[in-house]
């Protein structure tokens, strides 16, 4: 069954742009990529958009879709009425390049300064062992696909483009717990999380969390731990206390 939907798609640069109406028809089990890609080939051959597995994986066809923050690929036009109008816009928190592109180099350089993984020597044997349960605990972020979704959706750079000199954003926050919490890893980055990638910032809304495509809980699994390590090591008088004991050398 197919029918034709009104699509108002943003059009436009950094300069500027506006909402333009198309009506696009719409096929059975087709995604908002699909239309998309359909709108792109017969009415908008200029109308710029980044995509390219096409199976929810790369991060790359990321857009606000009647306002969330989605995965093109990923939301089904069942999710709409037939006479739902579906309005397509740019991730609001970064710079436009052209219609639905946006310049996301501000993730890249974040990403840059983030201190990179450093284990520790391997065993006599020349092995590294790890308790399964220290496995485990940061395997859940290694699944983000670096949509940006939980970046365009968090408030603190969203509504105020000065915090992106001292705030990170979720993405990055979840890893630097992620690197905080390997059993291997020997580099202390809760200094660097609170002075440097502004983990004090977030006050723990949970919206990363209700976007991301790959189900990450980014805040009750990742930020909250981090901030509560942080905290301890700040201000928590016995690990103050035992940070300046010396450990008693071996015999």
């Amino acid at each position: 069954m197919s029918y034709d939907a009104t699509f108002r798609v943003w059009r436009g640069d950094a300069a500027g742009g506006d909402l333009q109406t198309f009506t696009v028809p719409v096929n059975e089990g087709e995604v908002v990529l699909d239309v998309v890609h359909r709108l792109q080939a017969t009415q908008a051959g200029d109308l710029a958009v980044r995509w390219n597995c096409k199976a929810g994986k790369c991060g790359s066809c990321s857009a606000e879709v009647n306002g969330r923050p989605r995965l093109m690929c990923m939301t089904r036009m069942s999710t709409f009425g037939e006479d739902e109008t579906v309005t397509i816009t740019p991730l609001r928190t970064f710079p436009v390049v052209r219609d639905l592109v946006t310049d996301v180099s501000f993730n890249y350089d974040k990403a840059a300064q983030i201190p990179p993984f450093t284990p520790r020597a391997r065993d006599a044997d020349g092995n590294h062992r790890m308790q399964q349960v220290d496995v485990e605990r940061p395997q859940e972020f290694r699944k983000c696909i670096e949509c940006w979704l939980c970046q365009d959706t968090c408030h603190v750079i969203r509504d105020h483009e000065d915090n992106k000199r001292a705030f990170a954003g979720p993405r990055f926050l979840i890893r630097l717990a992620e690197l905080d919490m390997h059993p291997l890893d020997v580099v202390d980055r809760k200094h660097a999380a609170q002075d440097e990638f502004g983990l004090g910032y977030c006050n723990i809304t949970k919206c990363c969390s209700e976007v991301c495509p790959e189900g990450i809980h980014l805040t009750d699994n990742g930020i909250i731990p981090l901030k509560e390590r942080v905290v301890d090591r700040r201000y928590d008088p016995l690990t103050w206390l035992g940070s300046k004991i010396g450990r008693r050398p071996r015999r």
